[in-house]
């Protein structure tokens, strides 16, 4: 057990510089309401309902964070800063993900989504401040949510997604292959969204002119 909170409070020092020590990290909001989610989680699992949202909404009045006793949320869960934070019922959290102020795991109408309502968000995946991901789908692992990016559909493994709505950017390998990027936005100046867009008109372009001329080859054939 000991082990255990050493490695969780370790893995938050390796995505923010801030703290000079543990015991310092144990005063971060994030971690009071993941510890008393663990709790409210535990009695909603025993069907012990109205207390584990009494615990819920006393971990939402301390720490500014609601996060449903339903949701699943895997190990070494960080919500850096954190006010603001809410996570839904049928959410569901992989290890090692990291999340701003202001997120909203959000939900959807409940009489079109077969009782999943919320996202599962895959391991290491990292969501920047402000951003609603809404809708019973996937979000890939390692995937990077950018600051007020607003996602409503399934996101690929390992893609960084910005704007609303929100849609894949092309990435340097440089920014891609780093472990963490905060804010899940690489700042580079080779990161301009502004650019990038461009450069997946020109994609798509270039795409449409190869099956233009795949097309006329084939229409060749046939007539020669």
């Amino acid at each position: 057990m000991f082990d255990t909170v050493i490695l969780y409070l370790d893995s938050i020092k390796a995505r923010d510089p801030a703290p000079r020590s543990r015991w310092e990290i144990m005063l971060y909001a994030g971690v009071h309401a993941l510890l008393l989610h663990r709790l409210a989680h535990g009695l909603y699992r025993m069907e012990f309902f109205w207390l584990a949202r009494l615990v819920g909404q006393i971990s939402r009045m301390v720490t500014g964070i609601e996060i449903h006793p339903g949701a699943k949320i895997g190990k070494r869960f960080f919500i850096d800063h954190g006010m603001g934070v809410v996570i839904g019922e049928t959410a569901e959290v992989g290890d090692d993900v990291t999340i701003y102020q202001g997120v909203t795991l959000g939900g959807v109408d409940p009489v079109n989504s077969s009782g999943k309502r919320h996202p599962t968000i895959g391991d290491g995946v990292i969501i920047g401040a402000g951003a609603q991901v809404i809708g019973g789908f996937t979000v890939g692992a390692r995937a990077r949510i950018g600051s007020n990016a607003v996602v409503t559909r399934a996101v690929a493994e390992g893609a960084t997604m910005v704007g609303i709505p929100a849609k894949p950017m092309l990435l340097d390998a440089s920014d891609y292959a780093k472990d963490f990027v905060p804010y899940g936005t690489p700042c580079s100046e080779k990161f301009d969204p502004e650019t990038q867009k461009y450069e997946l008109l020109r994609c798509e372009m270039e795409t449409l002119l190869a099956r233009i001329k795949h097309l006329e080859q084939s229409a060749d054939r046939r007539t020669g």
